[in-house]
């Protein structure tokens, strides 16, 4: 009986952490956009973002050769091509945790999408905020359709 309760102990914890691991990496384009003529980015923070993540959006922009630069919706500059928007959720897991980022290029004036990336790792396939990004704009650009 005692033999029987250890292995269903370990059954269980096993079973536990295969529901933790999950890694999903997606993008999209929309049809018709072409990525490559694109050339100046604006990356609006978000009001509640003390975590820098616009930053680290437009510094991964910046290293890919596209100029970006950063700040409040409302000081969009006029020559910008793009302007890119994001989601982060953080998540409690022994630390905080990016769980899931969403960045989205929109065309200027009207917000419709251009391209819109997503990265999800729960706990056991977490990555940093950095690489998070980089995920993300990678797949943006790798993904898109070449006109």
């Amino acid at each position: 009986m005692k033999i029987q309760h250890s292995v269903l102990a370990v059954f269980i914890f096993i079973l536990s952490l295969s529901g933790c691991a999950v890694n999903r990496a997606t993008s999209q384009t929309t049809p018709g956009t072409d990525l490559s003529a694109l050339n100046e980015y604006y990356v609006v923070k978000l009001k509640p973002d003390g975590r820098g993540i616009n930053k680290l959006i437009s510094n991964g922009l910046n290293e890919l050769g596209h100029p970006t630069t950063t700040g409040p919706e409302e000081s969009a500059p006029e020559n910008a091509d793009a302007i890119v928007t994001y989601k982060d959720k953080w998540v409690w897991d022994l630390t905080m945790y990016m769980i899931e980022l969403t960045i989205t290029f929109r065309e200027p004036g009207t917000g419709f999408p251009l391209a819109e990336g997503n990265s999800f790792h729960t706990s056991l396939t977490r990555k940093s905020p950095e690489e998070m990004v980089d995920e993300v704009l990678t797949n943006i650009f790798n993904g898109a359709p070449k006109e």
